[in-house]
C-alpha cells in the first residue's frame, strides 16, 4: 500500500471500533438517569475519562454526586441503550423508566448500577477539567461489577459472551463483536526475532 492508495475524508471523528458505555447516575430527586457516551473511555489503568457537554444531565448528577457507574452495552438491550442516547434528561422527566432497564444503588459510590448490562464500572470522581463546550470527568474505578453468565468455568470473563455492542462513527451504526482472531503480547512475537 502507498499514500496513493489512501483518501483523505477531512477531519472527521474516525475511530473504530468504539465501545457503546452507558453512564448512570442519581439526580438531587434520587432519580436513577443514564445516558449513551460516545466520548470516553479508558484513561488509565484504574480511572475512565467521560467527555461531556456541561448542559447534560448526567454532568450536572457528576458534578452533584462526585460519582457514576459506567456499564458495556450489550446486543439483547440495544434499543434501550440506544433510547438513552436520543431522549435527554432535561427534557423527559421518565427517561430511564421508558427504556426499560433496571437499577439497583451502588455499594461502593454514589450511584446507581443498571443490572442488565454485563460489566459495570462504579467509579467516583477524582478530577474534572472544564472547556467552554466539554467537561473531561476522570473517574477512579473502585470496583467491577459482572454477570455471572459472562463468566467460564474458570471464574474469568469470556469476551464473546458479553455479546458487546460497538458504535459506528462513520455511518452511525451498531456492531455487535464477534469471535476471538488472535492472541495478544503473543502473536506478533515472531515478528520480534
Amino acid at each position: 500500500m502507498s499514500i496513493n492508495t489512501l483518501k483523505s475524508i477531512k477531519t472527521k471523528t474516525a475511530l473504530f471500533p468504539m465501545p457503546v458505555l452507558i453512564i448512570a447516575t442519581y439526580g438531587e430527586d434520587e432519580k436513577v438517569n443514564a445516558m449513551n457516551m460516545a466520548w470516553g473511555g479508558i484513561y488509565d489503568d484504574d480511572k475512565v475519562v467521560l467527555n461531556l457537554s456541561p448542559g447534560h444531565k448526567t454532568a450536572k448528577n457528576i458534578d452533584a454526586r462526585k460519582a457514576f457507574t459506567l456499564s458495556v452495552a450489550d446486543l439483547p438491550n440495544l434499543k434501550a441503550a440506544d433510547y438513552v442516547g436520543i431522549a435527554s434528561g432535561n427534557k423527559v422527566d421518565d427517561k430511564f423508566q421508558r427504556s426499560g432497564l433496571s437499577a439497583v444503588k451502588s455499594e461502593n459510590v454514589d450511584a446507581p448500577v443498571i443490572v442488565d448490562f454485563p460489566i459495570t464500572l462504579e467509579c467516583e470522581l477524582v478530577e474534572t477539567y472544564r472547556e467552554p463546550e466539554t467537561v473531561h470527568y476522570i473517574g477512579k474505578i473502585v470496583n467491577t461489577l459482572v454477570a455471572e453468565k459472562i463468566l467460564g468455568e474458570d471464574g474469568k470473563v469470556e469476551p464473546t459472551k458479553i455479546n458487546a455492542i460497538l458504535y459506528d462513527t462513520f455511518q452511525h451504526g451498531y456492531y455487535a463483536v464477534g469471535e476471538r482472531v488472535g492472541n495478544a503480547f503473543s502473536d506478533g512475537k515472531e515478528l520480534a526475532k
